[in-house]
């Protein structure tokens, strides 16, 4: 397959990730903010959303200070900031015209239903009547196009890239999740609290595991209360959660295989040292020598990953 394809379906399938996982950490924002609390604690909440993706240098020097309408109109709908939900679906977009010789007509109207429904959608204004609504039609668009494309697109080269974009994709974005939403409470994790403050620490770690689509899961799985350290052992070491950190490696590792030439290439190598970590590694010992190094580190290895696959197969960057 010619780099350049590959490369367009790679971007095609990580904007498309993107834009749900912004949506995700948008609404779980959203819904906390909505608890009784104070607007220090909501204001720290958005910051680290911004914090998350890097952006708050651009979003200050275009808003100024930290408001929370300021900060959704600045993540769904501005089309100077990269990461918008609408930058990342019009981006998803012209990677999928680019290669529509390569796609399925079903892929193809996917991708740009979805482009012409979100412009139509933020002219009209339904964003504003209702954030929580239009963030589960982004997520939906996006699970439909994975749907489409696992059920459509023919089992070679196109379908591997497209997969090692989405999944290298969300093991970044949840690492990123992980690492603001505990850091935020950090200090938390095993003090004494007080009722009231279990009864906020319930909803607060409910609202990030339904961001994830993980609190029945959590249910399923441990049948208890839900425990910071848990939710973090669930979204990172799980293998069987669909949004993990191990299971994202897992397709990642995957995917590399199936388009590796070289199966003992230095970025099967890293990508297989990473999961390995992961396979192995223990939620005591994470949290015991810090959380936040650890993500910190994890997802500096995932980029350095990224980097890999760019010069391995895709076109490569003029930065």
């Amino acid at each position: 397959m010619l780099s350049r394809t590959a490369d367009h379906l790679f971007w095609m399938s990580r904007y498309t990730e993107r834009a749900e996982n912004t949506a995700r950490m948008l609404d779980v924002n959203y819904q906390t903010s909505l608890l009784p609390q104070s607007e220090a604690v909501a204001l720290v909440g958005w910051q680290g959303l911004i914090s998350i993706s890097e952006l708050l240098p651009n979003y200050t020097k275009r808003y100024g200070d930290i408001r929370a309408r300021d900060v959704m109109d600045f993540m769904v709908k501005d089309e100077t900031n990269p990461s918008s939900i609408v930058s990342c679906l019009g981006a998803a977009r012209e990677n999928a015209r680019a290669v529509r010789g390569t796609l399925t007509t079903e892929v193809w109207e996917t991708q740009n239903q979805t482009w012409l429904e979100v412009r139509r959608m933020i002219k009209a204004g339904e964003f504003e009547r209702d954030p929580g609504q239009f963030f589960e039609w982004v997520k939906f668009r996006s699970h439909l196009s994975r749907g489409v494309t696992v059920g459509t697109m023919l089992m070679d080269e196109a379908l591997y890239f497209m997969r090692l974009g989405t999944f290298l994709e969300r093991a970044d974005n949840t690492a990123r999740l992980v690492d603001v939403k505990f850091h935020a409470v950090e200090s938390d994790f095993f003090g004494t609290a007080s009722e009231k403050d279990q009864e906020y620490d319930f909803y607060h770690w409910s609202a990030i595991l339904r961001s994830v689509s993980g609190f029945e899961i959590y249910r399923k799985v441990y049948r208890d209360v839900i425990k910071p350290e848990r939710v973090a052992e669930l979204l990172i070491l799980r293998p069987d959660m669909p949004r993990s950190l191990h299971a994202s490696l897992n397709e990642v590792v995957g995917n590399l295989a199936m388009v590796a030439s070289d199966p003992n290439s230095e970025t099967q190598r890293r990508a297989g040292k990473l999961r390995s970590e992961l396979k192995y590694g223990r939620i005591d010992e994470i949290l015991a020598t810090g959380l936040h190094a650890y993500l910190t580190q994890f997802l500096d290895r995932v980029n350095d990953l990224g980097m890999h696959i760019s010069q391995d197969f895709l076109v490569p960057s003029t930065a």
